[in-house]
């Protein structure tokens, strides 16, 4: 059996104001659909991902920027980094862990080991999103 992850609805309070942030990721505008004045939905797909998000008005009833640590999963978390910043996003500097769950430590993992380094940001309503660097999968997840 296949289930697949497709989209994520992340509530927004002002749609126009999202779609052009998520647009200035660098996502891909997949759909903008209006029925009527109470209800909208736009899509939009991150680069690479086979997964996306919606955003709209009368789709979800979570408050805007209830959502926290989405991960978004890049192979080189300094150029990505890069990359969003250049675009005008407000990234924080790259951390690690001490530890599974420990606290969190500036600067990239040490051993620069996968799926250890991170970096963040939010939304205009603080939805919050996570990069983590894969450079090597686990079994089973390739």
């Amino acid at each position: 059996m296949d289930m697949k992850l497709e989209v994520v609805v992340i509530p927004v309070s002002d749609v126009d104001r999202a779609k052009a942030f998520y647009e200035k990721l660098g996502w891909r505008l997949d759909i903008d659909y209006v029925r009527d004045g109470d209800r909208r939905v736009v899509q939009l797909t991150p680069p690479g991902s086979q997964a996306s998000i919606h955003i709209g008005k009368g789709i979800s009833s979570a408050a805007p920027g209830s959502v926290q640590n989405i991960y978004l999963i890049v192979s080189d978390i300094g150029m990505t980094r890069a990359d969003l910043v250049s675009r005008g996003i407000d990234v924080s500097e790259v951390f690690h862990f001490d530890g599974l769950l420990g606290a969190r430590v500036a600067g990239p993992d040490p051993r620069r080991g996968t799926y250890a380094s991170f970096a963040s940001f939010q939304d205009p309503d603080g939805n919050g999103w996570l990069l983590q660097e894969i450079t090597t999968r686990l079994p089973g997840r390739e």
